[in-house]
């Protein structure tokens, strides 16, 4: 265990609080008022160790093959709990929008670990990085939103249709991003599918 990945591990600890303490707010006792501003601090802080982990394992040369899985797997965790969270009220996301995330991620991380575990190290992409600043803000701008309502600012329609907005602005680059994954790594993937079916005539020679 490095540095980095007790970094990566916060966010893993920080995905079903978030749940738990928007989901069960009342059971707790959290004021609607007060909700925003907690679930702000846990965004913060899921946010910042993404930055931190990558940052520490390079600043201590501890990138490894552990920490190249575990970080993109806890960023998706994070993100897509954080969007299934908001399905319910008072944001009341449209449930096939996250169902995009969840899609995008799926591809990515088994295209990532099959190529890995077949010794090809796929390329990151900087529409990556670009889709997880984005998903971020969005989730950051939704609590926002949350206060903006609970102040009486805005009324529940324009909190539930402005966030429906900005998350599907974010499914439509997330995407974006993973087509442009795939496609950029074409020729790893093309060279794993070209070994496995040398494995498969291997075996039906034996």
């Amino acid at each position: 265990m490095s540095i980095a990945n007790y970094f990566t591990f916060v966010r893993l600890i920080i995905s079903p609080v978030f749940l738990l303490v928007y989901t069960y707010r009342d059971s707790i006792d959290i004021s609607p008022s007060t909700l925003p501003y907690i679930l702000l601090i846990l965004l913060a802080i899921s946010e910042l160790s993404d930055a931190c982990d990558g940052y520490f394992a390079r600043l201590y040369n501890q990138v490894t093959d552990f920490g190249k899985i575990l970080d993109p797997m806890a960023d998706s965790i994070a993100r897509i709990t954080i969007f299934l969270t908001f399905t319910q009220a008072p944001v009341n996301l449209p449930v096939p929008l996250i169902f995009v995330f969840l899609y995008r991620d799926s591809v990515v991380s088994t295209l990532r670990t099959i190529c890995a575990l077949k010794g090809l190290a796929l390329a990151a992409r900087t529409s990556g990085k670009v889709k997880a600043v984005i998903q971020g803000a969005s989730a950051c701008s939704i609590l926002l939103l949350m206060i903006s309502y609970t102040q009486g600012n805005i009324t529940l329609e324009v909190l539930q249709t402005t966030s429906a907005w900005i998350v599907g602005m974010a499914a439509v680059y997330t995407l974006f991003s993973g087509i442009d994954y795939i496609y950029s790594n074409r020729q790893y993937i093309a060279r794993l599918l070209a070994l496995q079916g040398n494995v498969s005539r291997l075996a039906e020679e034996e």
